[in-house]
Order: structure tokens, then C-alpha cells, then sequence
């Protein structure tokens, strides 16, 4: 596992960077944001953002956050290192020719898909939950409080949505050989994704109605996750992390 962890030593760092410096920025613009909440409602370009911006208006700060930390900031950033990580846990070994070397350590085959997938998703849900505990000292800055319990609470739901993203590219990684494809699939996924998303009459069979304003703003006003979206997240992540195993087990080099 050690091993593992310190091959993505740097994207781990890159990552946790990346959310910290958005949400600091997200926090930092939040008085701006506040003053000329009537004027950004009437220049939203669509009826999604405005309902945001009316809800901001009505709730404070929380709705605010939860659309820049998790909507914006984690599901964009924390999705394409889900990708990274995973693209190049298995397919990644198998292009650069190192996968049979890989396969020669005295482990068994499971033990060594288990630590590199592990690895993986410790890499991905750690700064998401750094980055939300660091919410309270940011605050500070804007002179405003919050509860931090309801907001980890939303990161779990965060880092099981994420988790189902990794898992996914995690069994096309074990399956392909070349990880650029597995990269340029699940981008032009993630565009049509976000693109239905937008459109009102299609928009609940987009995957990021499991990850989107809505659903965190339930989750805060709850202090629960919600059993109806975690408990097929869950059992989605656990049919992915199965198929890969068998996928890996046949694999050869």
C-alpha cells in the first residue's frame, strides 16, 4: 500500500491544492456575492441558476457553499482525478509495458488490485474531507459561521459519489489497455452528463442529480445521508469493485 500511496503522492497534493484554492476563492468572493445577489438572479442566463441564486437569498451562505464546494468544485475536480487515478492503476501498467513486473510481486493477484485500488480512493475522498473541515477557518475570513457536522455529512455523500465515478473508470482500467480512451470516454460522458443536466425536461436521468445542489441541501438540513441514493451508490461502487476483480484475476499481461 505504502508503495502505492507514494506513486500518487503528487496528484494527491495537486488535488487537495486545487479544492482548497477554489473553495478560498468561493469564500473570499462570498460578500460580493451577497451584496449583488438581486442583480446576479436577474442576469442568470437559465431558471437553475436563478432558483440557486433565489435560494442563496433566502438561506445564507450554506446553499452558496455547497453549490461551489461540492457541485462545482468537487464534482469537476474530484471527477477527473477519479479518472486519473484510475486510468492508469491497471491499463496505465499495461501501456507502459511495467504490468507484467507488477504482476510478478509475491502477493496474490487480489491482494495487489485491492492495494492499488484502495490507494486510489484514499487519494480521492481525503481532500474532499480536508478541504470541507477547513470550511470554519475560511469563514473566518467573511466574518460567517456554519455547523461543520452537517457539511461532512455532505461529504460523504460527496466522496461515495466519487467513489462510483473511480470505480467505474477503475473496471475499464483492469479491462483496456490504453488509458487515453478510457480518459476520452468518460470525458465525453461527463459533457453529456452535464448537458441533459441542463435541460429541464430530461434533467433527473442525468448521474449528477446523485451529486447536486438539491441533494447537499437535504443532506445540511437533515444531518443525515439519504438511505434512497447512498444505499444504490453503495451497492453500485460494490458490483464495479467485484467485476473488476474477476476482471483482473483472467487478465494477462
Amino acid at each position: 500500500m505504502q508503495a502505492e500511496l507514494r506513486a500518487v503522492r503528487w496528484m494527491f497534493l495537486a488535488y487537495l491544492v486545487v479544492l482548497e484554492v477554489l473553495l478560498l476563492l468561493a469564500v473570499w468572493f462570498w460578500p460580493e456575492v451577497e451584496k449583488n445577489l438581486d442583480a446576479l438572479t436577474d442576469m442568470a442566463p437559465i431558471q437553475m441558476l436563478k432558483d440557486l441564486l433565489q435560494r442563496v437569498s433566502d438561506e445564507g451562505i450554506v446553499p452558496y457553499l455547497t453549490a461551489q464546494h461540492f457541485f462545482k468544485g468537487c464534482n469537476a475536480v474530484g471527477s477527473v482525478a477519479a479518472v486519473l487515478l484510475a486510468m492508469g492503476a491497471v491499463a496505465g501498467e499495461a501501456h507502459r509495458g511495467t504490468l507484467e513486473l507488477w504482476l510478478a510481486r509475491p502477493f496474490s493477484r487480489r491482494r495487489i488490485l485491492a492495494e492499488r485500488f484502495l490507494a486510489g480512493a484514499l487519494v480521492l475522498v481525503v481532500p474532499v474531507f480536508a478541504t470541507t473541515w477547513s470550511l470554519p477557518l475560511l469563514l473566518e475570513l467573511v466574518h460567517e459561521e456554519i455547523e461543520l457536522a452537517p457539511m461532512l455529512w455532505c461529504a460523504v455523500h460527496q466522496s461515495l459519489f466519487l467513489l462510483g465515478v473511480y470505480a467505474a473508470a477503475f473496471l475499464c482500467s483492469c479491462l483496456s489497455t490504453t488509458p487515453l480512451w478510457i480518459a476520452f470516454g468518460f470525458l465525453v460522458g461527463a459533457v453529456f452528463e452535464f448537458a441533459i443536466y441542463m435541460v429541464p425536461k430530461v434533467t433527473h436521468t442525468s448521474v449528477f442529480r446523485l451529486s447536486d445542489v438539491e441533494v447537499y441541501q437535504r443532506i445540511h438540513a437533515t444531518g443525515a445521508l439519504d438511505p434512497a441514493l447512498v444505499i444504490p451508490m453503495l451497492a453500485t461502487i460494490a458490483v464495479l469493485v467485484v467485476a473488476s476483480d474477476r476482471a483482473f484475476a483472467r487478465r494477462t499481461p
